[in-house]
């Protein structure tokens, strides 16, 4: 038996399929969160029948006529996958908005039972829903429930079993329009809408108040105020990373850590001194170690994203949403836009995805190639370990990596517009603002939990693969001979990452193990901590006296042979390069165009070293009064790329790109 999930965004659908599933799917306050159907067993406690119970959570839609991808999916699955029944999620205290979904979906002869859900908040605002005279009106069941307390689930789940099999017609297609076909079902919009509304006055019951301002409208006077909002948010997610990098998530590494090395010291302790040295090398160094200096910084991504998680149940995501959507519509991107990035902050590959929400194909593509440069997850351990070395854990330096990555977004839209050749899109974003609440801990909680699983997932996949490859190369020459102390540069990694050195020596980090790192930073970022410590034999990168391990070294800057300027730009060049493999792979599935993809890439990488060169430059002539080393031919390089771009951006464009809903 097939369950199928569907209603408009933000009406509680996959807090839905969570609770009745045991599945943690992300949930958010807005549109695009879901972007692909998913399936999962109903749950155990749940199911007291003897079949096999499959639930479906399908991406959010106000219509089954599909204006975006998302909508095409429920479309295409309720309309030829045949569930056998179909559960329509609708928001109690908005009703109205939810029904026109509802009509369309009863009209297409699959048993539907509505689950009326928030009827607890509902009743909070003392509204009232006739369920039985709504139930008469639809000629469907109704079945009221909060999904996020979980009220009324059992009920919901033997209403669906009965329904299976029944035959449910419409009232609204048994009148007026009978006999219309459902492709010019689109064309009646207007009559649709005047059936809904009359159905909401009778069935709703509202205790009417005079002109008042209740306490959500006086935070939203504050926190999405048009010049205070952009303050407010700075110093929100500037307290966030304090929190996490500076006291309690570092406060936790440090346990993390004493654990790490105690396991490295048992394990060398059992290997005794009969081991070959080369094994023991790659065991310790190569594979503990560079895994250990990854996953020491997972209690400072756990506690970054658990913020996170609360901001958004919350309901303040939403609002910074709203911020920035004007900004976002002048420099030519949807206002839809900001959701994307927001989404890739945890992860720029369902970033990416979550594109799909965006109808202009123009824009669409240009949030897909903005996104990456939203620090994600993965780029976190990289953001704190350059944080903590050279700038003693100051938060102000994750901030700015945001607010970087932001200011990025902005100009590098108003340029790939005008390379283009697209006018400004003067489209609408509609956001239903979701009331602000006391966020659940449990669900940040969980939300943390599954973010600490995909990083220690890959940590023990990617990251310990990527870093024992390091070691062996890091150990051995290309005739397969041992390295010799003080002969490094001989060996293969050197050998590779060499020439990548030599174009980086204008912004500062022109040595192969720094660019052996950015290299291995594409196949996954967090590699780029693990390359580091195995190229310079540190154990691990928070706790200071491990850095007895490189010849007692005053500090793991000295090491690297970095100044502040330059392991600044560093991290820039890491971050605002080309994402992991696996995030470009998304980026080409969403772009559809391989001159987009190759574009994108080409784009990303002049980014990343056109910031990097300025950073390091301008950094180096503020601290010494002099250009760092390579300027004038890095000089050359950069304005070699900008010449290109401008170019790009006023040669006569071709025909502007415009989706096939615009074309129509």
């Amino acid at each position: 038996m097939k369950i199928a999930l569907a209603g408009n965004p933000n009406s509680g659908k996959t807090t839905l399929f969570n609770a009745i599933t045991g599945k943690i799917e992300k949930v958010g306050n807005w549109a695009g969160v879901t972007i692909a159907k998913k399936e999962a067993s109903l749950k155990k406690s749940l199911n007291r029948y003897s079949q096999e119970i499959t639930v479906v959570d399908l991406p959010g839609a106000y219509s089954m006529s599909p204006y975006t991808s998302e909508e095409s999916i429920t479309r295409e699955f309720v309309a030829n996958a045949n569930p056998d029944v179909i559960v329509n999620i609708v928001d109690a205290t908005n009703l109205g908005r939810s029904l026109f979904f509802t009509t369309q979906l009863i009209e297409l002869g699959i048993p539907v039972v509505i689950a009326l859900n928030k009827s607890d908040l509902a009743k909070k605002r003392k509204l009232r829903i006739d369920q039985e005279l709504l139930a008469g009106e639809l000629n469907c069941p109704v079945v009221a429930i909060s999904a996020q307390n979980g009220l009324g689930l059992e009920g919901l789940v033997d209403r669906v079993i009965q329904a299976v099999g029944a035959k449910q017609l419409s009232a609204f297609s048994q009148g007026e329009i009978s006999g219309i076909g459902e492709a010019k079902i689109r064309d009646l919009d207007e009559k649709r809408y005047r059936y809904v509304d009359e159905i909401v006055a009778k069935v709703e019951l509202r205790d009417i108040k005079g002109d008042t301002t209740n306490i959500q409208d006086r935070l939203d006077r504050i926190l999405a105020n048009k010049w205070l909002g952009i303050p407010i948010f700075a110093l929100i997610i500037w307290l966030v990373f304090s929190i996490s990098q500076t006291y309690v998530g570092t406060y936790l590494a440090d346990i993390l850590v004493g654990w790490i090395d105690r396991f490295y010291s048992v394990v060398a302790g059992l290997m005794g001194a009969n081991v070959s040295p080369i094994l023991a090398t790659l065991l310790l160094d190569g594979i503990i170690g560079g895994l250990g200096a990854v996953v020491g910084f997972l209690p400072l991504i756990m506690v970054l994203f658990f913020l996170l998680a609360l901001l958004e149940d919350s309901g303040y995501m939403a609002r910074v949403a709203m911020i920035m959507d004007r900004f976002f519509k002048w420099v030519g991107l949807s206002g839809k836009s900001i959701i994307p990035m927001i989404v890739g902050t945890g992860c720029a590959i369902p970033g990416i995805m979550a594109t799909r929400t965006i109808q202009d194909d123009r824009q669409r593509r240009t949030t897909a190639m903005l996104t990456p440069f939203m620090p994600c997850g993965a780029k976190l351990p990289v953001i704190a370990l350059f944080a903590g070395v050279f700038f003693e854990d100051a938060s102000w330096v994750s901030a700015s990596m945001y607010f970087l990555g932001i200011t990025i977004i902005i100009l590098s839209a108003l340029i790939i517009r005008k390379i283009t050749g697209d006018e400004k899109v003067n489209d609408y974003f509609i956001m239903e603002l979701p009331e602000y609440r006391i966020p659940s801990v449990k669900r940040a909680a969980q939300s943390m939990l599954n973010q600490a699983k995909a990083f220690i997932v890959k940590a023990s996949t990617i990251i310990l693969l990527c870093n024992a490859a390091i070691q062996v190369m890091s150990t051995f020459t290309w005739q397969l001979e041992v390295v010799s102390q003080g002969n490094e540069a001989s060996s293969i990694l050197a050998s590779v990452a060499a020439p990548f050195a030599l174009i980086l020596i204008p912004l500062g980090f022109g040595v192969w193990q720094l660019a052996a790192a950015a290299i291995t930073g594409f196949i996954a970022k967090e590699n780029v901590v693990g390359t580091l410590a195995v190229v310079f034999s540190i154990t691990n990168f928070i706790n200071v006296d491990e850095l007895a391990l490189v010849g007692g070294a005053g500090n793991i800057a000295g090491v690297m042979g970095l100044t502040s300027a330059s392991a600044l730009a560093y991290l820039a060049f890491n971050l605002f390069t080309p994402p992991c493999f696996a995030a470009i792979g998304a980026m080409n599935a969403e772009l559809g165009s391989k001159k987009w993809l190759f574009g994108a890439i080409a784009f990303q990488l002049a980014m990343g070293y056109v910031v990097a060169f300025v950073i390091y430059q301008a950094g180096t002539l503020l601290q010494t009064g002099s250009t760092g080393q390579g300027f004038l031919w890095g000089l050359v390089a950069v304005g070699a790329i900008v010449a290109t771009i401008a170019y790009l951006m006023f040669k006569r464009p071709n025909e502007p790109i415009r989706s096939k809903f615009q074309q129509g």
